[in-house]
């Protein structure tokens, strides 16, 4: 049976938006990606991390696509999250942030953008928990995905067979059984849930849709 796991994000600048996306998941949801975008590093920007928050009991992964990953760690640190992502295109080195990030019982997380190749960020691949392979527009949903991001997961798990692999952009009911059959074991979904009339039997059919077999055409 397939164990990937569907995980509904939130991308917005608008406080009141968040908490409307927070209620709307909230039935269904145990483990969502909330989006922090600084306007630089992503064309887009969002709420500022220190206005995350979520209800008790889920799981939360921060995507941090900004420039100094080093800025937002005191407030990651206070907010205590499952799980962390910093981009490995930053251009700072991340495993002393990832060193901090586990002192405080955080996973640590790198996201690879699509001209990236694994091998060149071997160190960090090594030392994270997660890796998230980036496949649609930064800083927006409803991008298009690039399906042939999907040879990199198997070069992730060649490096760090342990890691656990993510999935961002373009995912819906087209495309999430290729990528789960790639061997993703996260996919990140975004406008596919957040856009539905029903919010929970999307995310019910997609789920759904992951133990199938085939290719959808």
């Amino acid at each position: 049976m397939i164990t990937t796991q569907i995980v509904p994000t939130i991308l917005t600048n608008s406080p009141d938006q968040y908490k409307a996306l927070i209620t709307k998941f909230q039935p269904f949801a145990k483990r969502v990606q909330v989006d922090i975008a600084d306007g630089t590093f992503a064309p887009a920007i969002t709420i500022p991390v220190n206005n995350v928050w979520w209800p008790q009991g889920w799981e939360i992964d921060l995507h941090m696509m900004v420039v100094r990953p080093t800025e937002h760690l005191p407030i990651i640190l206070q907010l205590k999250p499952s799980l962390c992502i910093f981009h490995a295109e930053t251009g700072e080195d991340l495993l002393p942030l990832f060193d901090q990030l586990h002192a405080a019982n955080i996973k640590a997380g790198v996201a690879l953008m699509k001209p990236t190749y694994p091998g060149s960020v071997r160190q960090f691949i090594e030392k994270a928990d997660h890796v998230l392979v980036f496949a649609g527009e930064i800083g927006k949903q409803g991008s298009q995905a690039d399906m042939l991001q999907t040879e990199k997961i198997q070069l992730i798990k060649d490096i760090n067979p342990n890691v656990e692999v993510g999935w961002d952009g373009g995912a819906n009911l087209k495309t999430v059984r290729a990528i789960t059959h790639a061997g993703a074991d996260v996919i990140d979904v975004g406008s596919a849930i957040t856009n539905a009339d029903d919010p929970k039997a999307m995310f019910d059919a997609l789920t759904a849709d992951l133990d199938k077999r085939g290719v959808i055409l």
